[in-house]
């Protein structure tokens, strides 16, 4: 997807990173992303459709990546199975009119909902850090996402050179940026973020822009046993963190085991401190998403549609021209 083929006719640019598993090809998990935000927007802020529309949106896309390495552990993915039940869930959750209807007491009756990975991440991830196993487990369940953190694959280096690309591309052309990260795309963002700031290929360059915005969805950056693999995570004082963003909202649901640490602003709040970003705030919401007859509270969708996502989007885009 090149940048002069994007839609939108403002400075405004919107990149979406994706996180783990087997994903839909590019334009259609792009196309379904955009619909579940519009239709967030719709519902909440209509004011806001106009400067939506306008805004550049592209994606940092490595879905084949991911496929490459769960296909070669013996993974199946059904394509259009897979696209029909996230169309489903898009359906569904536009049906819900009414803002205040996304709250506990809709979660509570979602068909299969349940706290307990939840709760088993929160006591074991401390535990198995505690004696390093840690990476194993992760290697072991979250395959391609194991792959990230292993040095003997080059997967960490091909999808940060893919978000790097297209963050550049949009730096280069002056555009106000929002970052928008699920999941362990997260992880992925915040590495490339510290490489734009630290990374002698790029500071000199890229060392003093910005992305005014960077919102991130069932993030795992507040488990100790990531933070310790960022890139950086080794340096002192301003080395250690990002310093090109300038906001940062971290939204997480209720039950979302990726981000069962559901708080970034206590993690992060030297970066404060150290006054490279202006502000990180926590949210916490509930993901009416179902997929295939079963709640599921990380579902991109369900984060996309949902109204605390609409108001930090539709703040954004009534934020005044930068000077």
């Amino acid at each position: 997807m090149s940048l002069d083929g994007l839609n939108g006719t403002s400075n405004r640019s919107l990149l979406l990173v994706h996180g783990r598993d087997f994903k839909p090809a590019e334009d259609v998990h792009m196309d379904l992303s955009m619909a579940a935000l519009h239709s967030g927007l719709e519902r909440d802020f209509p004011d806001s459709l106009e400067s939506f529309a306008a805004m550049r949106k592209t994606t940092a896309w490595y879905g084949d990546l991911n496929a490459e390495i769960l296909t070669a552990c013996g993974k199946h993915y059904d394509e259009s199975l897979d696209v029909g039940d996230r169309h489903n869930v898009l359906t569904t959750l536009r049906e819900i009119t009414a803002r205040k209807r996304f709250g506990i007491r809709q979660y509570d009756q979602l068909p299969g909902k349940s706290a307990l990975p939840e709760a088993v991440v929160d006591v074991a991830a401390p535990v198995l850090g505690a004696v390093g196993l840690t990476a194993p487990l992760i290697r072991s369940v979250l395959k391609e996402f194991g792959q990230y953190f292993d040095r003997k694959s080059d997967y960490a280096v091909r999808v940060r050179e893919r978000l790097a690309a297209r963050l550049c591309e949009l730096m280069d052309r002056d555009d106000r940026i929002m970052l928008l990260s699920h999941g362990t795309g997260s992880v992925i963002a915040y590495d490339v973020l510290w490489q734009l700031s630290h990374d002698p290929n790029f500071k000199d360059r890229y060392g003093d822009k910005k992305v005014e915005l960077w919102l991130t969805l069932g993030a795992p950056l507040g488990d100790s046993n990531i933070r310790k693999r960022l890139l950086g995570a080794r340096e002192k004082g301003v080395a250690r963190y990002p310093g090109n963003v300038i906001a940062w909202h971290n939204v997480a649901a209720e039950d979302d085991y990726t981000c069962h640490d559901n708080t970034v602003a206590d993690d992060f709040k030297v970066m404060l401190q150290q006054r490279v970003i202006s502000a990180v705030h926590d949210h916490r919401i509930f993901n009416l998403a179902v997929r295939y007859g079963k709640s599921n509270p990380h579902n991109s969708i369900g984060y996309l549609i949902h109204p605390r996502t609409s108001k930090i989007l539709a703040d954004w885009l009534q934020l005044e021209t930068r000077n």
